[in-house]
């Protein structure tokens, strides 16, 4: 059986494929992928990108499966 391959393209592949010398126009690869659509923002829960939160669920998650192992309590 033969498998295929798919080669992935890189940005400044992308960016080169739709525009050629594309540094005459713009100062850098992500300018010119935000203006040709290649690359776009999306908004996210700003929750979601405070790392205290996350870090914060993580530990707990430690703690709790310190406890479930060993038993008491995990040493701070």
């Amino acid at each position: 059986m033969l498998l295929g391959y798919i080669a992935t393209m890189t940005l400044r592949d992308q960016v080169e494929a739709l525009l050629p010398n594309w540094e005459r126009w713009y100062p850098s690869l992500f300018d010119a992928a935000s203006d040709l659509g290649i690359i776009r923002a999306e908004v996210c829960d700003l929750n979601s990108l405070n790392l205290h939160s996350r870090h914060a669920k993580v530990r707990q998650r430690a703690k709790e499966a310190h406890m479930e192992k060993w038993g008491g309590k995990p040493q701070e």
